[in-house]
């Protein structure tokens, strides 16, 4: 039996989705019943029985923070796939993407070591990955600098893959993937999803800044290859295509038949922008939705490479146009037929 952590993800429901294709027995944990509502929506994009295939998994609720709560989870389990994380830019959540993120994975390492699972495959982020002066790309030979990614998300991926590599010292089998924004369906107003959300209703704001994209289904299928693989304790870049940010919403708002963002916004009014909401953020106690990171992020242009995964496992992404036309079309589905999340 294999088990995955934070299931009820946009990739942990588009994993859940092929290990099932795949003839696979899957336990798979959850936190709430409202996450997996969630999870389930993404089952009707690729089948009419969605209660008969969902039925087919285990849930387990729990938590990676509390190790009690994974006991249950981690019975007669083989393999494990840990996607569990907290993803935010907001400061005030350092704290508690530190918790989620370096202990919820030592507690998932840990249990692994002592249940004597086989195999580990976590999901990290090319955040966890910094680029070098003297190359024009970033790979998996780049090391993570503290200097220049000082910011929490990135700092926690990297504290959560140390806690991968020591299980691996410990005598695990393990992969570390390092995918960069993964665009898929089902989640709509949450992390890349919003990308969807505001295009439809033409936000008129745009940055040139680039980075490495990827679909969610592609992500998911080099797991579960990486996973029924003898390779083992390698780390992997899972990058489709290097584009700006304005290459994709243009693209999507095509796709939507919408006007695309005209408004370029500067250095100076990103700057301007996050000391405005984390102002926000302190006077209200609304989360901080545009950080100094985040601004720094929308101008910068990072350029990956994803030789060795599509090498090691004779894997060809999908074109990024394809998988925003498949996205774009599922959203208008969703929009139609009220069931957006």
């Amino acid at each position: 039996m294999v088990l995955v952590t934070g299931g009820t993800g946009m990739l942990g429901a588009h994993l859940l989705v092929q290990l099932l294709d795949a003839g696979q027995t899957v336990r798979a944990t959850y936190r709430t019943a409202s996450s997996l509502e969630k999870a389930k929506h993404v089952f009707s994009y690729f089948t009419d029985q969605v209660d008969k295939e969902f039925s087919k998994i285990e849930w387990v609720q729990a938590d990676v923070r509390e190790v009690s709560s994974l006991e249950a989870a981690f019975q007669n389990i083989e393999k494990v796939y840990h996607l569990a994380a907290l993803v935010s830019f907001d400061t005030s959540s350092y704290s508690k993407m530190r918790s989620v993120n370096i202990y919820g994975t030592a507690n998932v390492v840990n249990m692994c070591l002592a249940y004597k699972v086989q195999k580990l495959c976590f999901v990290s982020s090319i955040a966890a990955i910094s680029k070098t002066l003297n190359k024009p790309f970033i790979d998996e030979q780049d090391e993570f600098n503290l200097e220049e990614n000082n910011y929490g998300y990135a700092i926690t991926k990297y504290g959560a893959e140390m806690e991968v590599w020591r299980a691996a010292q410990e005598g695990l089998q393990v992969l570390i993937y390092n995918p960069g924004v993964i665009l898929g369906a089902g989640f709509w107003r949450e992390n890349s999803g919003a990308l969807f959300s505001m295009t439809y209703k033409e936000f008129p704001f745009y940055t040139e800044g680039v980075t490495g994209f990827v679909g969610v289904e592609d992500v998911a299928a080099l797991l579960v290859k990486g996973m029924d693989s003898e390779v083992t304790n390698e780390r992997f870049v899972v990058v489709s295509e290097n584009k700006s940010f304005k290459e994709i919403v243009d693209s999507i708002a095509c796709f939507f038949e919408k006007k695309p963002p005209k408004i370029k916004v500067s250095k100076l009014l990103s700057a301007l922008g996050w000391r405005l909401s984390w102002l926000k953020s302190k006077l209200t106690g609304a989360a901080n939705t545009f950080s100094k990171h985040t601004a720094k992020a929308a101008h910068n242009s990072s350029y990956y490479r994803a030789e060795k995964v599509k090498k090691t496992f004779e894997f060809e992404f999908e074109p990024m146009e394809q998988v925003l036309k498949k996205v774009a079309k599922r959203f208008e589905e969703d929009l139609e037929n009220k069931t957006s999340t």
